[in-house]
């Protein structure tokens, strides 16, 4: 076996694999006897047929397969061993490389195209100036939070007049056209309105101040807007026949409830940040804001990427790649697509690529490992940041460890925390090494950079 690589120029080479008949006959031979152990046949007994007819009948396409198998080790282990840095896969040479018969050959010699990883240097210093966002957390964040605690711990109550937005509870009839109850019309006990949904105004004033026992007479095709879907829901019809349903209702109203939010009291405080943490209104209110800010933080860091993808980009500038080659490679790896998919993306991946190359090279500079400690802790804190947005901060640690260990059982989770722990652990590390520029900014300002 003898295997060399010739660059061709900076960013391809031609490697070049000769193999002999000693590399691969005892692989062929293991193969056939275990064909010949399995084979069954008219004529012979199971593992008796001779081992000349098994030749005959799989020698070619064992040896290919044996053969192909050997390359495919052999190109491996000599890329790995001499660290050769490829970008995509090697590519068969389509100009040089020899015919193959297994059918009359003996020695192989196969050859390769390779995409060369362009060499350069992607530093850090002080003198690299990149944005960093901070995000400002508003009274308004602040009390929008705490507002979605005390809510959480609400009650409904029972009042005596309607006031918007309560619930009513009554028994809703179907009138004619005199006003009167119709005659084997529609009639729902129990059923249950908000006239705040209502699309028209009209109609909602008719529940203005309404009070237990009065019976008041609506039109719900009006109020609705005909829509089929709130009419069934409201009348126990179908949609069908909800989208004709254009008469007059009344509605006898049993019972009003309204929810009144729950009072910021030691229990909500207990509830959030863990029992005796937080003692005073203030105090929660420091600790809320703390914890938004918290949040932010990934969001600032992300957009600190992207800013430092930007100058790192310029500082390395336009890199040299096997353009011919890397679109054979985009074109083998995309079946389906037509050539002007290839013309039409190449540009992007390029940019993708050399970002790759960059960050590759920063990951290593900074000695940057991936722990499944460090893939566990990640899945913990996007567990319990998916949870924050919707203001549960103090979960129990149980149940974060049961979607854990659901998200590690799935290849695709895993592949995500792992770019997101190298990416985190990036940030961390090139942070002190730049020069920050520091900016202050809204929440909305900030979302709007991403439109």
């Amino acid at each position: 076996m003898n295997v060399s690589l010739q660059n061709i120029d900076k960013v391809s080479a031609l490697l070049t694999v000769k193999l002999e008949k000693a590399d691969y006959q005892e692989k062929v031979d293991k193969a056939l006897k275990s064909f010949r152990q399995k084979a069954q046949m008219p004529g012979f007994r199971k593992g008796m047929v001779p081992m000349s007819l098994i030749k005959k009948m799989y020698g070619k396409s064992v040896l290919a397969e044996e053969v192909n198998k050997l390359l495919s080790e052999t190109v491996f282990k000599y890329i790995q061993d001499n660290k050769v840095n490829i970008l995509g896969e090697p590519m068969p040479d389509e100009d040089k490389q020899p015919a193959i018969d297994f059918d009359t050959m003996e020695e192989f010699e196969f050859l390769f195209d390779i995409a060369l990883a362009p060499e350069f240097k992607a530093e850090v210093s002080a003198e690299d100036k990149v944005d960093y966002y901070d995000i400002e957390v508003s009274d308004e964040m602040v009390n929008n939070q705490i507002k979605a605690y005390t809510q959480r711990n609400g009650k409904y109550e029972k009042v005596d007049t309607y006031a918007d937005k309560d619930m009513l509870k009554g028994l809703l009839a179907e009138l004619d056209e005199e006003g009167n109850a119709k005659e084997g019309g529609i009639q729902v006990e129990g059923a249950v309105m908000m006239p705040a949904y209502m699309k028209n105004d009209e109609q909602k004033a008719i529940f203005a101040n309404a009070k237990v026992n009065d019976v008041l007479v609506f039109n719900p095709h009006t109020a609705w807007d005909g829509n089929p879907a709130e009419l069934a829901s409201l009348l126990k019809i179908d949609k069908e026949a909800a989208a004709e349903m254009k008469s007059d209702f009344s509605f006898q109203v049993e019972e009003i409830t309204r929810f009144v939010e729950g009072e910021l009291n030691q229990e909500i405080f207990d509830q959030v940040f863990g029992e005796g943490t937080v003692k005073t209104e203030e105090e929660f209110r420091v600790k809320v804001k703390e914890a938004i800010a918290k949040q932010f933080v990934a969001d600032s860091d992300y957009k600190f990427l992207i800013d430092l993808r930007k100058v790192l980009m310029e500082k390395v500038g336009k890199l040299e790649f096997p353009d011919a080659l890397l679109k054979r490679i985009m074109r083998a790896n995309n079946p389906d697509k037509d050539e002007k998919f290839v013309e039409d993306n190449y540009g992007k991946s390029i940019e993708e690529l050399t970002w790759h190359l960059i960050k590759e090279q920063l990951v290593k500079a900074n000695d940057i490992k991936v722990e499944q400690q460090d893939i566990a802790n990640m899945a913990r804190e996007a567990t319990r940041a998916q949870f924050a947005q919707y203001g549960m901060l103090n979960i129990p640690d149980e149940l974060v460890e049961n979607y854990v260990k659901e998200m590690l059982k799935k290849k695709e989770s895993v592949e995500g925390l792992v770019n997101r722990v190298v990416e985190t652990k990036l940030t961390n590390a090139i942070k002190p090494q730049v020069t920050l520029e520091h900016k202050s900014i809204s929440a909305e300002d900030f979302n709007k950079m991403f439109e």
